[in-house]
């Protein structure tokens, strides 16, 4: 009885709300297993939205930061952030992928921010408080529901189809999502850690890890811009 206990209590705490300002999720070497799960506070239909995340990595080949995918065929890529080192960075709006040059990029923790307006269909790409010039892509369109969101993987099909070469291999923190589009004032308050999203905030985030997905102190203090809260790692 006691040995049932204690694993309802590990699942229970698995899948509760969880305020990670003083974690990371390392993701440890190239692989097709090791993943997050993000359930957001509320599932909706998307015709805007806001997603910033932090990333520490030596990769120097694509990988994906953050994605969305639906259970529908060929809708595995309805948003994703996808880093192509040195010097660019995807964004795929339904499908239609955005590639957007950037600065050759650092060593260093890197803060990414990227929004769509269904409106107008703009984006907008942020790094390191930085943006890039806009783009448009699917202007009246709406990202349907349910969708399923995975880190540290990109997902050719509805929570699976993992490709290793694609794989995710660092360190992520700070990941957030909102439903709208952040003002140039928010973007800088969430790349110093002081604004939290509506949709997946990660001071209060419901997730799975997978695999050998790890949760994990920071260790970094500080970020190029921003200061992690002080604890006993620092």
């Amino acid at each position: 009885m006691k040995k049932y206990a204690l694993w309802f209590v590990f699942l229970a705490g698995a899948l509760a709300q969880q305020d990670l300002s003083s974690k990371v999720f390392l993701f440890p070497k190239e692989g097709a297993t090791a993943h997050v799960i993000l359930n957001p506070e509320t599932a909706k239909p998307l015709d805007k939205l806001t997603v910033c995340a932090r990333s520490y990595t030596e990769l120097n080949r694509e990988h994906p930061l953050f994605s969305l995918a639906l259970k529908a065929s060929g809708k595995d890529n309805m948003f994703l952030i996808f880093p192509r080192p040195p010097n660019a960075c995807s964004v795929y709006i339904n499908q239609e992928e955005i590639r957007i040059k950037i600065d050759t990029e650092v060593l260093d923790w890197k803060h990414t921010c990227v929004s769509w307006d269904s409106e107008t269909g703009v984006i907008e790409l942020w790094v390191n408080g930085k943006l890039y010039p806009r783009r448009v892509s699917n202007k009246g369109f709406t990202i349907p529901v349910p969708y399923s969101i995975i880190l540290g993987q990109e997902q050719d099909s509805f929570g699976g189809g993992f490709d290793a070469k694609q794989s995710f291999v660092g360190e992520l923190s700070d990941v957030h999502m909102w439903d709208y589009v952040l003002t140039p004032e928010n973007i800088q308050k969430a790349w110093n850690n002081d604004f939290s999203g509506s949709l997946i905030s990660w001071t209060s985030l419901k997730y799975e890890a997978k695999g050998n997905a790890l949760v994990l102190p920071k260790r970094q203090c500080r970020y190029l811009g921003s200061e992690c809260p002080i604890h006993d790692s620092c």
